[in-house]
């Protein structure tokens, strides 16, 4: 559940950062089209990741449920952040792709 929450929480800040008000907002520059395109693709492939580790571990049974709990826990931490502290939103999302190979270590 770890790996999941980590691994959504990443992915929706990816997809975040493929909007340009957030791009400008986060990281002070306009992004481009390609960079876009890449956190688009990024960010659905860490949910699809994150959808993977959860089903892995408990079955499609309570996967699935846990995995739609990790994603609305996830959005809901991201977008309280995102308005009052985006830098700290930011460097959680950094922080838990770090950790994320420890926890998928943690799952073995």
């Amino acid at each position: 559940m770890l790996l999941a929450s980590l691994l959504c929480y990443g992915g929706f800040t990816a997809l975040c950062l493929s909007m340009d008000r957030h791009h400008v907002e986060l990281l002070g520059r306009k992004s481009s089209l390609a960079l876009r395109r890449w956190m688009k693709v990024a960010g659905w492939s860490l949910l699809g990741v994150s959808l993977w580790a959860t089903v892995s571990t408990t079955g499609w049974e309570f996967g699935l449920v846990e995995w739609f709990a990790v994603l609305m826990l996830s959005a809901l931490l991201l977008v309280l952040l995102m308005p009052y502290r985006p830098r700290l939103a930011l460097s959680l999302a950094a922080f838990g792709l770090l950790l994320s190979p420890i926890a998928a270590f943690a799952i073995l």
